[in-house]
């Protein structure tokens, strides 16, 4: 059985809410526990980009969350941006790692001033400072000067700035397709295991295997 991760994901009020949610969705399905941060911006977001019709407090979306994905008991936790006692909120509790999907530009400027105003913020500077991964998915264009100035400067602090751009190699017939290819990319970088789209110069067999192009 492969280790369990413990991951911390916020949400927050850029476009693209279904990255998130889709990852929300892929990492309880592997076992992993998850701390959910979720702001009142990515809530309007969601009512508005899909089904999820549900704003309110902490506990509400736990009981949204948790109907809709099944977690087993203690695996999906909802915090409140000011739930200060949060075992994020210390480096000396830190998660595997943590995941800003999608991430405004407002946010991303925060985390790379390190203004810790929230418990999304808070988290994200621990991180950093624990030199444990951080990934930033800026859903934003055009980017201006200060959007890139942002992500060169957390880069060089190690986080890694992924923005949802999704490829058309793998031939997407749907949204949903585009949001695997995104979220596959994400689940790389954590290392966790998936088979959401086909890789690079490989294909499926018939019995279910894999192959490189031109392999036998």
């Amino acid at each position: 059985m492969k280790e369990q991760k413990t991951i911390t994901l916020a949400l927050t009020g850029a476009s693209g809410i279904v990255y998130g949610l889709r990852l929300l969705e892929c990492l309880l399905a592997r076992g992993h526990r998850v701390y959910l941060l979720m702001s009142t911006p990515a809530q309007v977001v969601m009512s508005m980009e899909t089904d999820i019709q549900v704003k309110g407090s902490a506990a509400e979306l736990q009981r949204c969350f948790s109907a809709r994905y099944g977690p087993r008991p203690g695996q999906l936790q909802v915090l409140g941006k000011e739930q200060w006692t949060a075992p994020i909120a210390s480096g000396s509790s830190a998660p595997d790692a943590m995941v800003v999907c999608p991430c405004t530009s407002g946010t991303l400027a925060a985390i790379a001033c390190g203004t810790s105003d929230n418990l999304l913020e808070r988290a994200a500077d621990v991180m950093l400072k624990e030199r444990r991964p951080l990934i930033l998915v800026p859903r934003e264009m055009p980017l201006s000067a200060i959007h890139l100035e942002h992500m060169l400067s957390l880069s060089r602090l190690g986080a890694v700035i992924m923005p949802a751009c999704p490829g058309f190699y793998h031939r997407p017939q749907d949204i949903a397709g585009l949001v695997d290819f995104v979220v596959a990319r994400i689940l790389d970088h954590l290392g966790v295991e998936h088979d959401l789209v086909p890789r690079w110069g490989v294909q499926k067999t018939e019995d279910g295997g894999q192959q490189t192009e031109g392999g036998k």
